[in-house]
């Protein structure tokens, strides 16, 4: 509990940049609340902070935590209409969730600001008087078992499972926190348990106001939402509950020193090097942690990444705090090792051993210490404005570890430097502590032990200090050291003066080789800014695939970009393919290509979905068949090939002038296209790529059928999409409108009320500029056909429930919508994405909510039914819709017997999918051709 008088004002530290008001509040209840006032918003949210967790469930009733989360979503003696809460929520334009940690749960949700209020009330009734009957009881036992299911293949919950496993199991850490159908009906029916009397119980003992922490984000002045939440919240029940945080350690002597072998799901091998230590929450001042994890996982010259990586031994390296509580915590060294790295294990674990003893060595640097410190520091007061419900559910979880004074801070600002702290955290990281958890397939068949709630086999074996300092002794040294001082700090973090206010981005600049789009900053003053271009582009960098060639992206602080952005460019056009690189690349390529079987079911139905639809669009199969047989020479004969025929779509934004923007795409150029040996010349117009989808066929339901690619997995999916219209903004909106309508019903009906699968959603699709409807279920319990067959009788129930929606409810869901589409941007990021979709895309429509808005005001509620009895409903007469369905182990029989029915009417089996594309009309490419547009007068500051 935070400390201070509960009449007595305290100081919140907040970032310099941060225009918002807070205040902390006492209720009479002792629920202690964070206002947040904030005039600018357009979204309004809250979270609940309960200091409770699967720590806290009672023996042999594993998961009794995480299912009374579920629970309390769906009804309550105030709104007794079961999901009543959630239909509100996100039918005005919002969303909801929750999560259940170790120690705490956390409920949140936001909403359009004018609805506040009431979805206010309906959020504070999950405290007051929740409604837990023996019908919802049962059904969400089932909701979790099935989110368990979904679960059961992932690799990350079967090793921190194992992790846990492997430790006192008089602790609450060795729990199994999800619970399942056996955890929470099977075993307690066995025992005479009544499950629900156990969570009403559980519910009594633990949710009292005097433990809980709330924080309201409201558009309203502070006195008006004290108001507000006072006379709301105070009803909360104040049972005067204690809390008490686990204090003991959950490794003993014989938890240390440990080497565990395990095999995993996936292929690769991963190696976890951890230790117990302090948790940095007890010296969040002085971060030692946070100070480690900025050496120890450092990629530059002479660290331990850099030289693993030299030695074509690891892909990937991070450390820092993992998992723990109040008063214990483990640093963690997490490595993916590459098959060379694997085989040299021992040598890995010793170069970790050394980089550590060298931190030892030169003892805590002050100068280190200062850059992290200032990089810290930069990054609060200058940071993005998130979202309203990122941001609550952030602080809500602070309430509860820090003072309030660092609520909005947490452990986010190192600034007193402590050499005894860090060092003794430091002094923890030794052979004698260590746990290793070494990951591979390789171990399959070798191993004497399993986990039992995920079933993940494993070895244990005890490994002395002696055996690790061995391995230290013979392990290469690679030259390892301490970083450089960083260049790339900023120093000049002034605001640039912009005289011409630009709403929309301007065609600022244009050549044969590239066009330049510009946006000044006029809504953040940040000094940031964003660069893109779309086949080369240009202080974060990276580089991604593009449907037509690749992207660059730089970002960050303006002061040093366009030196980050020589550097990147030199590297592309100076490209040198390393064969030892070459190798370790070409692995973990091949390797994730091996472990795309064991994605989710659902996954694989959208990858047909992808696979059916594009016209550029390839197989795993074929894609692996060429990695296979792809040589070094191979990639040294295509780059040059890749870079001889470029055109630059770009496009700079932020805290960057008109001048500096033309100067650093005129670089880009030079780079490229100038010089007596010119790496790249301007595309033909006939060479500009553009990407384009299949045109489905009215009145007809394709559908592609395919047992699921791990024979392991029971759960089957269901992908149906209905393609609708391209681009247009009044049948934009009618789709829109149709989707906030129908996801919640859709999710309540298919999810919550038939129990058809955990994995359950409706929303929007644009392809290539193509809209559609999508309605994703994977379920463990149901066939794909039967999924399918009841979202057709779903759709006859919305049919009615569109009629019957009164003008008044018809006109509200409209204003949501627009409210909606108003939101404004809350960082240049956002705004970034925002306007490069549109240049990418090639639509170009920057003044798209605009017109869309308009759009919107005009629509009544007859054209929304006329649009879904024309494009939506079963039997519509311009439906167009494919149905992907993957088959689990569970459901075999049903695919192979579906394979011999007849076929329905109106309905076609897609057997060859090249066959079937082939077969069908493209929609027209939104890549519009722009050689009329002349570049804007843009001011040059």
């Amino acid at each position: 509990m935070a400390v201070g008088r509960v009449d007595e004002p305290v100081e919140i530290f907040k970032a310099r940049s941060d225009k918002r008001e807070y205040r902390r509040i006492v209720l009479q209840n002792s629920l202690e609340v964070l206002l947040i006032s904030d005039p600018e918003t357009d979204k309004c949210a809250a979270s609940m902070d309960v200091p409770v967790g699967y720590y806290s469930d009672p023996k042999g009733l594993e998961g009794l935590a995480h299912f009374l989360e579920h629970m309390l979503f769906y009804a309550s003696e105030k709104y007794p209409v079961e999901n009543s809460y959630s239909k509100y929520i996100t039918q005005h334009g919002g969303s909801t969730n929750a999560y259940t940690s170790s120690e705490h749960t956390n409920f949140y949700f936001d909403i359009n600001a004018d609805c506040f209020e009431e979805a206010l009330d309906r959020f504070a009734q999950f405290f007051v008087k929740p409604l837990m009957s023996p019908d919802a009881t049962t059904r969400e036992i089932k909701a979790v078992d099935s989110e368990n299911q979904n679960n059961l293949l992932s690799d990350g919950h079967r090793i921190y499972q194992l992790q846990k496993h492997l430790s006192s199991k008089d602790h609450p850490f060795h729990k199994f926190g999800t619970g399942n159908w056996d955890t929470l009906e099977v075993q307690p029916k066995a025992r005479g348990v009544n499950t629900r009397e156990e969570l009403l119980k559980f519910y009594d003992e633990n949710y009292s106001a005097n433990l809980m922490h709330l924080v309201v984000y409201a558009k309203d002045c502070l006195d008006k939402a004290q108001t507000l939440v006072q006379s709301i919240f105070q009803e909360v029940p104040n049972t005067n509950r204690s809390y008490s945080p686990v204090t003991d350690q959950p490794c003993k002597s014989e938890h240390l020193q440990i080497l565990v072998r395990a095999v995993p799901i996936k292929q690769g091998h991963r190696l976890r090097l951890l230790w117990p230590i302090i948790p940095d929450l007890t010296y969040y001042k002085e971060a030692p942690s946070n100070y480690l994890s900025h050496l120890i996982g450092h990629e530059g010259e002479g660290s331990l990444f850099y030289i693993l990586k030299k030695l074509a031994w690891a892909t990937s390296l991070w450390a820092g705090e993992s998992s723990g509580g109040h008063h214990f915590s483990f640093f963690e060294v997490y490595i993916s090792l590459t098959d060379a790295g694997h085989d040299h294990f021992e040598d890995v674990v010793g170069l970790v051993f050394k980089y550590i003893g060298l931190l030892r060595q030169a003892g805590a640097c002050k100068w280190i210490y200062d850059e992290l410190s200032a990089l810290s520091e930069t990054n609060f007061h200058y940071q993005d404005k998130g979202s309203p419900i990122g941001y609550v559910v952030y602080v809500a979880s602070n309430m509860q570890f820090y003072p309030p004074i660092d609520w909005l801070v947490g452990s986010s600002l190192p600034s007193r430097f402590s050499p005894e702290i860090i060092e003794a955290v430091l002094n923890d990281l030794t052979p004698q502590n260590v746990r290793i958890i070494w990951v591979s397939t390789k171990f399959e068949g070798n191993t004497d032990s399993t986990e039992p709630w995920y079933g993940t086999a494993y070895s244990v074996e005890k490994i002395t200090s002696s055996t690790i300092e061995q391995w230290m002794e013979k392990a290469p040294d690679g030259n390892l050291h301490l970083p450089v001082p960083n260049m790339f700090i900023p120093t000049d973090l002034s605001i640039k003066t912009v005289s011409n206010k630009m709403n929309f981005p301007a065609l600022l600049r244009k050549s044969p080789h590239s066009r330049l789009w510009y946006k000044p900053d006029t809504l953040f003053s940040m000094p940031k800014g964003h660069s893109y271009d779309a086949e080369l582009a240009g202080l974060n960098y990276w580089i991604s695939a593009h449907c037509s060639g690749f992207e660059v992206t730089v970002s960050g602080y303006n002061h040093k970009m366009r030196i980050l952005l020589e550097k990147v460019i030199d590297k592309i056009t100076n490209f040198k393919v390393e064969p030892d690189r070459f190798v370790v690349i070409k692995e973990l390529y091949s390797k994730q290509y091996q472990n795309i079987k064991f994605q989710q079911p659902y996954e694989q139905a959208l990858y047909y979905y992808s696979l059916i639809l594009r016209e550029h669009s390839w197989s795993w199969d074929d894609e692996r068949e060429v990695l296979t047989n792809l040589e070094v020479d191979d990639l040294v004969k295509f780059y040059p090939l890749l870079l001889s025929r470029t055109f630059l779509e770009c496009y700079i934004a932020g805290n960057i002038d008109s001048k500096e923007a033309v100067s650093m795409i005129q670089y880009v150029e030079d780079a490229l296209y100038k010089g007596t040996k010119p790496l790249s010349r301007a595309l033909f117009a006939s060479e500009h790529l553009s990407s384009r989808i299949i045109n489905l066929e009215e009145s007809v339901n394709y559908v592609y059928a395919a047992e699921g690619l791990n024979s392991c997995d029971e759960n089957s999916a269901l992908v149906h999409y209905i393609q609708v219209h391209p681009d247009e903004y009044i049948e934009n909106v009618k789709l829109q409108l149709f989707v906030l309508i129908a996801k919640q019903p859709a999710f309540d009906q298919l999810r919550s009320v038939e129990q058809l699968g955990y994995i359950t959603s409706l929303s929007r699709t644009s392809d290539a500029g193509v809209r559609g409807l999508q309605l994703i279920v994977q379920s463990s319990v149901k066939d794909p056909r039967y999924i399918e067959s009841r979202f057709q009788a779903f759709l006859k129930l919305l049919e009615t429930q569109l009629l019957d929606m009164s003008d008044d409810e018809f006109k509200k869901k409209v204003n949501a919508l627009i409210d909606i589409k108003l939101e404004k941007f809350k960082s240049l990021s956002e705004e970034t994405n925002f306007f490069w979709w549109e240049i990418s895309a090639g639509t170009y429509r920057f003044d798209r909510i605009e017109n869309e808005v308009a759009a919107l005001k005009q629509i009544t509620k007859t054209d929304l039914i006329d649009f879904f009895n024309e494009y939506v409903n079963a039997g519509a007469p311009k439906r167009k819709s494919l149905s992907l369905q993957v088959f689990g182990s569970s459901h075999s029989s049903e695919f192979k017997s579906g394979k011999v029915d007849p076929a329905e009417p109106n309905v076609i089996q897609i057997e060859d999918i090249y066959s079937f594309r082939r077969s069908r009309p493209l929609h027209h490419s939104f890549k519009g051709d722009l050689v009329h547009l002349r570049p804007h007068d843009v001011d040059h500051q």
